[in-house]
């Protein structure tokens, strides 16, 4: 007897069957319920083929062919709702048929490779006894622990830490050198990733790297920290500066975070059950008044003002020059004799040290023009010839950083602008 005709929920062509067709063993093994076949005629609907018969389901207690209320089955809900929303095709030379390895993108178009780098820092590079002030160390350990415990504490805590003062004062070293002591794995951000050419991705990075971090947590057993260098010179207003888009959608970002620390989304569905760990935030910045207001009130942000002491000072520079043969003493003169300097300028000393022996080196190695050949273009089984750095004095160090002195006086007594445009005024 003739089928009648079958249409596909799935917008196939409709298929035609007639007695004259060849039996095809294979075609007859399928079940009907796994093409959700339903009859076009007069019966509604209803999915009764040939006769009535109405077409097997998978199980009785299958929900792969429920519905919800906008017609929509399982399968559909739960693509939706996924959180990778990577659309690109995995193809692994090798791994499948070359049959579905175009040439047209390269041979390799691996959908997990972003998901294979390593996103959190390591401190391996830090080898040395470093100086960690003490307030410092209690202040982003309380922050950090506090927000570990934050539920079974019974008060508001605030999720994001601001570490604010003077340019070159060691706020992002000091924190990257607790990290290694506490074995924090941080998700680390900068200002430059806090604008792009399109709308809606920093914030979305944001919580990308916000959710990167969770999973650190989770997965490996660590603890983590997202942090952010420099925020306000990302989302800082300066003068006449615009507000972009994606400036707006940070802050919101940031201040949704702050207030939903475990619900975070990155495009996909909400579901009750998709929460993410509360993860600490570490932001680091020069001037917080220019930042938005609302983001830095009490509740979502606490403020640390980080102003080293001469104390801490002195110590952070002689662990710094402890390998050279400098004794505290001198270390503690060197401060003396550059004060209202910060911490920065006294790392710049050491490595102004080495300009006359860097020159020499190069005298030694053939001159300038051999340069590109001595350290590019050398063979492989040629080493860069040896550097014998220079014996650090308190003399060496004195006369470099009055020559660092000597330019910071001229930056701000020589204004060439005023040269260059003299009919402007201040």
């Amino acid at each position: 007897m003739a089928l009648a005709n079958i249409s596909l929920r799935f917008k196939f062509p409709p298929l035609q069957y007639s007695s004259s067709s060849t039996f095809n063993p294979l075609l007859s093994l399928r079940k009907p319920s796994s093409i959700a076949c339903s009859k076009a005629g007069d019966d509604g609907g209803k999915g009764a083929v040939d006769g009535g018969e109405k077409p097997r389901k998978l199980s009785e207690q299958s929900s792969w062919e429920v519905k919800d209320s906008e017609g929509k089955d399982y399968l559909y809900r739960l693509g939706a709702e996924s959180e990778n929303m990577n659309i690109a095709v995995g193809a692994r030379a090798g791994m499948i048929d070359d049959v579905f390895i175009g040439d047209f993108l390269g041979k390799d178009s691996d959908i997990v490779f972003d998901y294979r780098q390593k996103a959190t820092r390591s401190f391996e590079h830090l080898q040395g006894d470093y100086y960690i002030a003490p307030t410092f160390m209690d202040k982003v350990a309380v922050h950090i622990v506090k927000n570990y415990l934050a539920s079974s504490l019974n008060i508001k805590i605030p999720l994001i830490l601001g570490i604010w003062g003077g340019k070159g004062q060691g706020k992002t070293f000091q924190t990257e050198l607790i990290f290694k002591t506490m074995g924090v794995e941080p998700v680390i951000m900068s200002a430059g990733e806090l604008e792009s050419d399109r709308a809606g991705e920093p914030g979305r990075l944001i919580r990308d790297r916000y959710r990167t971090a969770s999973q650190v947590i989770q997965n490996q057993g660590k603890m983590s920290v997202l942090m952010i260098n420099d925020i306000d010179a990302g989302l800082g207003r300066f003068g006449e500066t615009q507000m972009t888009v994606n400036n707006q959608i940070v802050v919101g970002t940031l201040m949704n975070l702050a207030d939903n620390p475990t619900r975070v989304s990155v495009g996909q569905d909400w579901r009750e059950a998709d929460t993410v760990n509360r993860v600490p935030l570490i932001v680091t910045g020069n001037d917080f008044s220019r930042l938005y207001a609302p983001l830095i009130r009490e509740g979502r942000m606490e403020k640390f003002y980080w102003q080293p002491t001469r104390e801490d000072i002195v110590n952070i520079v002689s662990r710094m020059y402890e390998k050279d043969g400098i004794s505290r003493k001198d270390v503690v003169s060197i401060v003396d004799q550059f004060p209202n300097q910060a911490l920065d300028f006294y790392g710049a000393l050491r490595s102004r040290t080495y300009d006359r022996s860097i020159l020499k080196w190069v005298d030694e190695v053939g001159g300038i023009e051999t340069l590109e050949k001595t350290l590019l273009r050398r063979k492989k089984t040629q080493e860069v010839p040896q550097f014998i750095p220079p014996e650090q004095t308190v003399e060496a160090l004195l006369e470099s950083g009055y020559s660092l002195i000597k330019e910071q006086k001229l930056i701000n007594e020589t204004k060439l602008s005023k040269e260059y445009m003299k009919n402007i005024d201040d």
